[in-house]
């Protein structure tokens, strides 16, 4: 199972790395505002926001990775 897992991220590095970034983040603001007192609607947007922000941080990151190209 945990090999499956390993395979599948070498395959698809940034999206492996958008899935547990934004698992990350989603505890953390879990943690956070538990006692804020948001209404389901609020709490699923924020979420979602947080998600998308993840996607964003890897995005800007892999910016990066683009820039170094290795000689022929």
């Amino acid at each position: 199972m945990l090999s499956n897992i390993r395979l599948w991220a070498n395959a698809h590095p940034k999206l492996a790395s958008w899935i547990f970034l934004a698992i990350g983040m989603v505890v953390i603001l879990l943690v956070a505002a538990r006692e804020v007192g948001l209404n389901a609607g609020q709490w699923f947007f924020l979420i979602l926001s947080t998600i998308g922000l993840a996607g964003l941080c890897v995005w800007i990151i892999s910016w990066e990775d683009d820039d170094e190209v290795e000689p022929a």
